[in-house]
């Protein structure tokens, strides 16, 4: 058997590592012709570490990024609301790691180079067309330097190309634009001091007011100082379509946010420090019916893009890269069969990341901070929301996404 895996993001990477590890022969085909470390961060709950872990790449990973202390929810005055531990720190045995996208998906890359041989991974290669045939898979590729069109077979093929999956666009043709959430994202990283722990990550506001997403992603300086990724998000009209490269503007979001100056943070004066802006439309697709056709199957975002809210995308990811080396080595010699099986086990979990996502995400504990106080500061949390029910919130959320302790523990 041998396998093609379209896309060099982290789902597709991470495939590569796992079937290499279970003596499945694999290349990877990849549109861009240089990868570079786009994007900003991104959290690995301690369900994907795991994974990670099992293919030896998980303490690099860590050691590039930063291993998360607490997850802490304020409201848009900087009143605590609730804070909980995570990772080792709530009892997990493996960490929280958040960390820059691309030092993710280059320390990914660096471990397929070095284990599968420099080859493995081919860039500017970027896949067109699939067709399913009675004894291999007919994949059309076409060439980022020269346009030249040619044709590569397969046993098997993976797409693991992304919320623009042509693989995926191949099968769903009609499938129609992307479901706008109603809010617009603004993100970027800055060199910061350390706030709280050094190693909080931070959910204040409500999207309706504003709302924040921040953490550290890496050490920047000898001074101690942090790259620091921050995420502002707010309802707003859809201006622009997905695209994890597209330029934000300043003015369009900095008013919302220009008085959150907290004793720990200055909100407006770390998101006016980042280099670069990008903007994005929160979206998502609703779950597809099936993933699997003969033997082509779909992988990560390609198979259920979802809001990023939850920080589960990128974990939801590797474990689908998991599930699908376990059925390949389960089916040794019928890859149909094997993608069948993996598509039974991964789609209805990832619906119902989907689903809850778009209603019922850790940072629900805000939403019902926000409704019950009307948006005003308040004197005691306590009389406003239980500790109970904010946690009763965030584990009924580790639940669906398959990442509550026991759980995790017990597949150690």
């Amino acid at each position: 058997m041998n396998v093609l895996v379209v896309g060099a993001g982290i789902g597709g990477l991470t495939l590569a590592l796992e079937l290499h590890q279970a003596g499945i022969p694999c290349r990877v085909l990849e549109a861009v012709p240089r990868i570079q470390p786009i994007g900003a961060g991104i959290n690995l709950l301690p369900h994907a570490v795991r994974g990670l872990a099992r293919l030896d790449v998980a303490d690099g990973l860590e050691a590039a990024g930063v291993e998360t202390r607490e997850s802490v929810f304020f409201n848009r005055f900087g009143q605590l609301v609730y804070r909980e531990p995570v990772g080792r720190h709530a009892g997990y045995t493996q960490p929280q790691i958040s960390i820059h996208r691309g030092d993710a998906q280059l320390g990914l890359l660096a471990a397929v180079r070095e284990r599968l041989g420099d080859g493995a991974v081919e860039l500017g290669r970027r896949v067109t067309a699939v067709a399913d045939r009675e004894d291999h898979v007919q994949v059309t590729v076409t060439d980022a330097a020269t346009g030249a069109t040619s044709t590569e077979r397969a046993d098997v093929v993976v797409a693991c190309d992304g919320i623009h999956s042509a693989v995926r666009a191949q099968f769903y043709p009609d499938e129609g634009e992307p479901r706008y959430s109603g809010i617009t994202m603004w993100r970027g990283v800055t060199p910061w001091p350390s706030f709280l722990t050094g190693a909080s990550m931070v959910r204040a506001g409500w999207l309706a007011s504003g709302k924040m997403v921040v953490y550290p992603v890496r050490d920047a300086d000898e001074s101690g100082n942090q790259l620091v990724n921050w995420v502002a998000e707010v309802e707003r009209p859809q201006r622009v379509s997905r695209d994890w490269t597209r330029s934000g503007r300043l003015d369009d979001f900095i008013d919302v946010f220009a008085d959150w100056r907290f004793d720990w943070l200055d909100v407006p004066g770390l998101i006016q420090g980042a280099d670069t802006i990008l903007e994005y439309p929160m979206v998502d697709q609703d779950p597809l019916p099936r993933w699997t056709f003969g033997a082509v199957t779909l992988l990560g975002d390609a198979a259920h893009p979802m809001v990023p809210r939850g920080s589960n995308g990128a974990g939801q990811a590797v474990l689908d890269a998991h599930a699908l080396r376990r059925a390949l080595t389960n089916n040794p010699g019928d890859p149909r069969a094997a993608l069948r099986h993996y598509e039974a086990e991964r789609l209805p979990a990832t619906t119902s990341v989907v689903t809850t996502n778009r209603v019922r995400p850790p940072d629900t504990i805000l939403k019902e901070v926000y409704e019950r106080t009307g948006d005003r500061p308040f004197d005691r949390i306590e009389d406003v929301i239980s500790t109970e029910e904010m946690a009763a919130i965030s584990d009924g959320y580790k639940k669906v996404a398959a990442y509550d302790k026991d759980l995790v523990n017990r597949q150690e």
